[in-house]
Formats: C-alpha cells, sequence, structure tokens
C-alpha cells in the first residue's frame, strides 16, 4: 500500500474513489481539491457530457476565466440547448484543473448530450416509459444536475427529497435553514482538518438514506443517467492501474456505489433517443448561478460563495472591507471603524446564535446596522453588488464557434463595446462613425432575436441623433447567436436574410412598415428592396383603413432615421405619402356607426396620423405636396358629420384647434352646439373626451379658456338625473387623466362660480390668479431653462415665442 493510499484511507482494489459534492459549493471544492491531493488518482471522472471532452484542454488556457458553462445545441435545432455552469468554486472545475496541472487524465461520464437534447425534444419518450419526465433544469433548455439542496424542481420529481435533499438533510439536523445549515457544517470547515475523505464519506451516508426514501428508487432519467456513469467508471478502471475519482452530485453516490450487472445498466440504456449536437464553452455570470436569475439547481449567494473559496484568511474582515469599499464609492461615509465594528457585531451574533463563525446572514445584520444606519436601500445595492455580482466570465478566441459568434466578436472589439454582466446604459451621437457603427450593431442584433441591448428615451437632446441604450449580456445570448447563425456567416449577412424572411412571411401591413422602420437604423440597404417591395403590394391590396393608419406612423418614422444616417428613403417618403392619401379619402366613412370600443381605437389612429403628417410635413421626396392643408380639410369633415362617433369628432376639433387651423371662437361654437340640450347626454361626454381628455392637455385648456369651462360647467349641471349615471364613467375618466394640480385648479375655478371666476372682457379685467395680458418679463425668466433642457447648441431662432 503506497504512502498516499494510507494517507487517504484507501486500498488498491477498493473501487472508485467517489466523491459526492454539491454543485457550486465552495466548501465542497476545497475538500475535493484536499481529497484528490491525498488520493492522487490515475485518473479523474466529472458528472458532464462526454462530448465536452475534446474542450477540456481550453479549461487550461489562460484566457479561460470562470464563471464559464458547456453549451451544447443540437444542429438541426439550435434553440435546443443544454448549459452545464461552472464557477471557479465548483468542486466539477477544481477537479478538472487539477487533473490538467497533474497531468492526469479527466473525461466527463454523465449521459451523452445527445441523448438529453434527443429526450427533451417535443413529443419524444423513451421506449417503455411514460410520457417525458423532463429535466429542464434551471435555464431554458438547460439543465443543471442537483447535489444536496439545489433546489432544482423537475417535472416527474416524486417526493420532495430528490428535488431539494440539502432541505431535507436540514430538517432531519433540527434546522429550518438549509442554506445556513450546510454554511455551518461544510463552508465553514477548513480544507484538510483530519480526514480528507471524512465529509464524503459522510455525505454519501446521508444520501443513501435519503434514497431509500426515494418511491421506485428515483425519477426514470436518475435511473439511466446512473446506468450510464457506472458503465463509463468501470471502463475507467480497467484502464488505471492508479485508482479513479468520480466527481459527481451527491445525490448520485449511492446508485454508483450500488453493485449492478452490465447487462442491467446496458439494458437501461437501450432505445435512447439520440441527435446530432455541437459543443463549445461560453461565459457565465454569476447572476445566471443565482436563483434569483431563474437557475433552478443555484445558489443564493454566488458572490459571497466566491469570496469564501479565494479568501486565504479572515474571511468575515476581508468581506467587510469590500462592502465599506463598495459603500464608499457610493459617496456614503463609512470609515475604517465602521468595519471594526461590524466585524465585532458579526462575531458576536454568530456566538448568540450558536454558529462556528459568521456567515452571511451575520455580516448582513452587521452591515445594516453599523453601515446602512438599519436602512435596507444601500443593503440592496451590496446584495447585488458582491452578495450576487455581475462577475462575466470569459473563454478562450480558440473554443469552437459559429461563424456568426467569430463575427460579432471581431465587430465587437473593433467598435470598443465589450460584453458586461452589470446593465449599464450607453449614449449614442450618431453623427460620430464609432457610436453610429455600434447603433447599426445594435439594431441588427434586435432584429435577429439577439437581444444585448434595448433602446430607451434619452435623457439629453431629442434629435434623431441621440440614441440611448440599456445593455446587459446575459449568457443565454449565446444560444441566440447559434440559432441566428441558420441566417448567415456575418452579422450584416444574417440581419439581411432576416428581414428579408420577415417580409415575405408578415401577416399584416403594419408588421411590413413596423420592420422598413427596423432596416434603416440597422443599415440594411440590400434588405430594403425585398421589404419595399412587399410594403408596395401589401399596401395597396389592404384596404381597411385602421391598417392604413396603424401602418403610417412607422414609416414616416422611419424617415426621419434617413435623414440623420444619410439613408436614402425616397421610396418609403412616396410609400408614406401615398397610404397619407389613402387614409384621407377612406376616414370619414370608416369613422361612422362605431361602437365605443371602435370609436376609441379610431381616435388613437387619428392622433396617429395627425402626428405622422406632421412629421411629413412637405416633404419633397413625397411628390405629393404639402399634406397638412388636405388632412386638415378631414378633420374639418370629421368634426362637421353628426354620423362620426362623438370622441372623433371632439378630437377632430381639438387638433384643429391646436393647429391653429380654427379659432377658439368657433371651437365654442362648436363644443356650444353638441352640448346643447338635444344632443343625448352619452354623445356629449364622448365629444367632450375627444376635445379634452387623453392626456392631450386638454385640462390646462380649460383652464385658461373660461369660454370652454364655462360651456362644460353649464352642460354637466343641465345634465338630467336619469342620464347622469350614464355619462359619469365617461367623465370620471376624462378628468382623473389630468394632472392633480390642474384638477385642483379646475376644482377651485368650478366653485368660484360664473360670477366668482368672471371673464376677460375686451377692457382686459381678468379673475383672481390671471393676468389680463402676457407678462412677457416672467416669460423671458424660463429661457435659460428651456436652452438646458434643449441642449447647449439650441439658438435663439430655435426659440419659438407662444403668443398667448
Amino acid at each position: 500500500m503506497t504512502g498516499t493510499d494510507q494517507e487517504a484511507g484507501r486500498k488498491p482494489g477498493d473501487g472508485p474513489l467517489l466523491l459526492g459534492v454539491r454543485h457550486h459549493g465552495p466548501g465542497s471544492a476545497r475538500a475535493v481539491r484536499a481529497a484528490l491531493e491525498a488520493a492522487r488518482p490515475g485518473a479523474v471522472l466529472i458528472e458532464g457530457p462526454p462530448e465536452a471532452d475534446a474542450l477540456l484542454p481550453l479549461a487550461a488556457d489562460e484566457d479561460m476565466r470562470p464563471p464559464v458553462a458547456l453549451l451544447a445545441h443540437a444542429v438541426d435545432e439550435p434553440g435546443r440547448s443544454v448549459f452545464w455552469p461552472l464557477a471557479e468554486f465548483s468542486p466539477e472545475w477544481v477537479a478538472l484543473r487539477w487533473a490538467l496541472e497533474h497531468g492526469v487524465p479527466a473525461r466527463f461520464i454523465d449521459l451523452p448530450a445527445a441523448h438529453t437534447l434527443a429526450w427533451d425534444a417535443p413529443g419524444s419518450a423513451r421506449p417503455g416509459t411514460g410520457p417525458e419526465e423532463g429535466d429542464p433544469g434551471p435555464e431554458a433548455g438547460t439543465t443543471g444536475e442537483t447535489g444536496p439542496g439545489e433546489g432544482e424542481r423537475e417535472p416527474g420529481a416524486g417526493s420532495g427529497v430528490r428535488s431539494d435533499p440539502l432541505a431535507a438533510l436540514a430538517r432531519a439536523a433540527g434546522h429550518d435553514d438549509p442554506e445556513r445549515w450546510w454554511e455551518d457544517v461544510v463552508e465553514h470547515r477548513g480544507a484538510g482538518e483530519g480526514d480528507a475523505l471524512a465529509p464524503f464519506t459522510a455525505l454519501e451516508e446521508a444520501m443513501g438514506a435519503l434514497r431509500e426514501t426515494e418511491e421506485d428508487g428515483g425519477r426514470d432519467r436518475d435511473l439511466v443517467r446512473e446506468a450510464y456513469m457506472r458503465l463509463q467508471v468501470r471502463a475507467a478502471q480497467r484502464e488505471s492501474e492508479a485508482g479513479v475519482a468520480v466527481v459527481c452530485g451527491a445525490w448520485h453516490v449511492p446508485a454508483l456505489r450500488r453493485r449492478a450487472t452490465v447487462a442491467a445498466d446496458r439494458a437501461l440504456l437501450k432505445g435512447l433517443p439520440r441527435t446530432k449536437v455541437d459543443m463549445t464553452w461560453v461565459p457565465w455570470t454569476h447572476r445566471r448561478l443565482s436563483r434569483a436569475g431563474g437557475y433552478g439547481a443555484g445558489i443564493d449567494s454566488p458572490g459571497w460563495y466566491g469570496h469564501l473559496f479565494r479568501a486565504p484568511d479572515r474571511p468575515v474582515e476581508r468581506w467587510l472591507t469590500k462592502v465599506a469599499g463598495l459603500l464608499r464609492e457610493e459617496d456614503r461615509a463609512v470609515s475604517p471603524a465602521h468595519v471594526i465594528e461590524a466585524v465585532r457585531l458579526a462575531e458576536t451574533l454568530a456566538v448568540m446564535r450558536g454558529r462556528p463563525l459568521p456567515g452571511l446572514g451575520e455580516t448582513t445584520d452587521a452591515v445594516r446596522a453599523v453601515m446602512c444606519e438599519g436602512s435596507d436601500v444601500p443593503l440592496a445595492l451590496v446584495h447585488d453588488r458582491l452578495v450576487v455580482g455581475d462577475v462575466l466570465g470569459e473563454v478562450p478566441a480558440g473554443a469552437p464557434a459559429v461563424p456568426l459568434q467569430r463575427d460579432l466578436a471581431r465587430i465587437q472589439r473593433r467598435l470598443r463595446l465589450r460584453p458586461e454582466a452589470r446593465e449599464r446604459e450607453l449614449e449614442l451621437d450618431l453623427r460620430k462613425e464609432t457610436d453610429a457603427g455600434r447603433s447599426r450593431l445594435l439594431h441588427r442584433l434586435r432584429l435577429l432575436g439577439i437581444g444585448w441591448g434595448e433602446p430607451v428615451g434619452s435623457r439629453g437632446a431629442t434629435g434623431t441623433f441621440r440614441e440611448t441604450w440599456r445593455l446587459r449580456w446575459e449568457p443565454e445570448l449565446s444560444v441566440r447567436i447559434a440559432e441566428a447563425g441558420a441566417w448567415g456567416t456575418t452579422v450584416l449577412a444574417a440581419a439581411t436574410a432576416k428581414a428579408e424572411a420577415d417580409a415575405l412571411t408578415a401577416r399584416r401591413l403594419a408588421e411590413v412598415t413596423a420592420l422598413a422602420e427596423r432596416c434603416l437604423p440597422a443599415g440594411l440597404p440590400d434588405a430594403l428592396p425585398t421589404v419595399m417591395r412587399v410594403l408596395t403590394d401589401r399596401a395597396a391590396l389592404d384596404t381597411d383603413v385602421g391598417h392604413l393608419a396603424q401602418a403610417l406612423p412607422a414609416l414616416v418614422r422611419a424617415l426621419r432615421y434617413g435623414d440623420v444616417r444619410g439613408t436614402d428613403t425616397g421610396a418609403l417618403a412616396t410609400v408614406a405619402a401615398g397610404l397619407a392619401e389613402r387614409v384621407f379619402v377612406g376616414l370619414p366613412a370608416a369613422c361612422a356607426a362605431l361602437d365605443a370600443d371602435a370609436a376609441g381605437e379610431m381616435r388613437r389612429h387619428v392622433d396617429a396620423v395627425h402626428g405622422a403628417v406632421g412629421l411629413l410635413g412637405d416633404d419633397p421626396a413625397t411628390g405629393h405636396g404639402d399634406l397638412r392643408p388636405r388632412w386638415r380639410a378631414v378633420l374639418r369633415t370629421l368634426s362637421a358629420r353628426d354620423t362620426v362617433a362623438g370622441v372623433v369628432r371632439g378630437r377632430a376639433v381639438r387638433l384643429l384647434l391646436d393647429d391653429g387651423a380654427l379659432a377658439a371662437q368657433e371651437a365654442a361654437r362648436l363644443m356650444a352646439l353638441v352640448l346643447s340640450p338635444g344632443t343625448p347626454p352619452a354623445d356629449a361626454a364622448a365629444w367632450i373626451e375627444g376635445f379634452v381628455g387623453g392626456g392631450s392637455g386638454g385640462g390646462m385648456l380649460l383652464v385658461h379658456d373660461e369660454q370652454l369651462l364655462a360651456l362644460v360647467d353649464a352642460w354637466l349641471t343641465g345634465v338630467p338625473a336619469d342620464a347622469f349615471t350614464d355619462v359619469l364613467p365617461l367623465l370620471r375618466r376624462t378628468f382623473s387623466a389630468y394632472e392633480p394640480g390642474v384638477r385642483r385648479t379646475l376644482g377651485e375655478l368650478v366653485r368660484r362660480g360664473p360670477e366668482g371666476r368672471g371673464a376677460v372682457t375686451a377692457a382686459g379685467s381678468a379673475v383672481p390668479g390671471f393676468g389680463a395680458g402676457s407678462d412677457t418679463a416672467r416669460a423671458d425668466a424660463v429661457l435659460p431653462v428651456v436652452r438646458l433642457l434643449l441642449g447647449p447648441d439650441t439658438k435663439d431662432d430655435d426659440l419659438v415665442e407662444v403668443d398667448a
């Protein structure tokens, strides 16, 4: 017997060294390293997909920085995928690195991904079994096998013991918090204390007792996987004279220890479905290792566990120093004295709670009391940045990747747009070449369904030359990239092909116009001819005015992007003008005889067309001249027809009034006609909703135009009691949209009554609180603020003087 065998307490021929672990547990990782150092096996077998054996040498590359994950996806359907995440404190990663560093053969022994993905395919089931007992794991289409207590909830899991064995062990020990119990018995245990194999022996006994409580010996898939692993262990033992070590989830250890015949194991594997798969390494994040990130086999605090694994000594002191540094970066007054006091408090709490060392609970309570002054607001920042963390792993450039992934990486380097796990905002000035390139890239990725960034409202200037994006790189984007690789080998080619295909398969005209709007900022000139051809054909065949009105705004917005990006949008302008003309012709008839819901939708269409025509203006590229006069004629037609829904008629009058195409006296006359006793109260209320409702500034209009307010007041007080309950919901909806200050002002004006309010007369007298004319000095005082809002380049000519 060798010295190492004596130290490990093993004899040659005793069988494999089974190291049952908790996935992503730093205590298990330290124990695995100590056990491997003591036993010095001739081969290391790790729970994982055997197809990844060819990728194992990359784990030793200096550019490989965990957290990372093995990604397997079906070749014919890349969206069907599986992840195996690994952090630096994952026992499997520690075992793999130990083997590479010591020149010991290492390989994966779990059920091949070819079977896993085929098993999970819709409609597939293993012969002789019922419906598939899915093992979906933490992420969409991923698998993450559970060790003790890894909280995985899976279909077909049977009793709760398998779904959360850590909780079962904690309950058996009299603890109601599985994480805290695990910290006390494993994470706070130093590596190499006593027998290096003692923790694995104890855990194996516990798992054996738990498995005896499982009905039928566990789930169907577990039995198949364990049969495959036993076959692989036997094969490795025949090849290695120095013995083998197996690192796997502790749940599987009793099954691997159990003696079963080769014939029985092969019978379980007979007839398994399979599919062709590709595998690679991809970056992962701490956030995706956490249960809060949706990882069913994850942990609550990957950042804390990473700290416990890396800290050479005094983990509590080092952790609280990190916390203090973070809070100081956020301009909170935290001194070394705070750190000292927090350490004392955490240690005191650990003693009072009967814990061997302060855990995350004690340090969190100490931080809240000492550094955060009892507030949970800064504590939430500590949890997000440190307890969970935004660490994003890296993989070597030599890792297998689809051509699209390599092209994207090249563009990211050229544009200096590095993927980051932390959410951040990116301001782009499209007049700069680099920013314009970044914008095109992000728009192309969105079109491909790769949601690295989402556009958000800009807090600066509102011109079309600025964009703001919210970026965050998520690991599953690697799957989206693999899926998008079917469209092309470069980002530009893939986005072009996807746009063309989407145009041909679009069912509604609005979908095509929205696609045209997305193609322009994405810079896809080769896709535009196809999109425009489909758009022209659909526009010519579609006779629904609502569809045309819904499609027009997106088309006009696309023209605005073309202005700043230098794109030729002549064809778009022609189609937009043609759509507008068809809307003008068909809108009056489409607004007649509508019920309340249809009238409300048509009112929104009228608003959208009004905004689009205002943007289109007299663009010479349309070839139709200035469209605004014709649109105003349509609005006058709508406002005068009794067959048009009241909410649409009221809205048409309001739009004409706002554009200066209708005098205030004429608007008052039209309102007086509608609010006359001959109009049904419900119709009158709908007209009022269209005129002053919908967040269109109607409240301020009533505040400053006492004639209109008096008309509404007089009509409302004259509504018969039996009709008042019918119009009340409409009025409540209209006036509840106003700002609180506007509602208070209107209430005060109504309370005063006609005599108290008075009216602005020809002589210039005014009611209290309102001046007889414009106060130009007060108006000039706001100009500096307006310039600040519009941007530093604003000139006096850009400011429009409004005549009150």
